[in-house]
């Protein structure tokens, strides 16, 4: 039973950790003033994808693996 609870453990750390790298990031987007000379000029960030890259969350992706194949190990135990 503590594999099982281990394994939940680190699923849920490991998708924190990942949401946590995509906050600490920063802003998205940097606020820009809207002018009527520029046409469809938005708030929309150039690159949204910043903060969710392989090389970012490389960390909590192991640690989701670890915890599904802990998971997988207790449920069979």
């Amino acid at each position: 039973m503590l594999v099982i609870y281990l394994g939940a453990l680190f699923v849920v750390g490991g998708v924190l950790f990942m949401l946590a790298q995509s906050l600490w990031q920063g802003r998205l987007s940097v606020p820009r003033r809207i002018s009527s000379e520029i046409p469809g000029a938005t708030l929309e960030p150039g690159n949204p994808t910043a903060g969710l890259g392989l090389k970012r969350n490389w960390p909590g992706l192991v640690l989701v693996l670890l915890g599904w194949v802990l998971l997988l190990v207790g449920g069979f135990l």
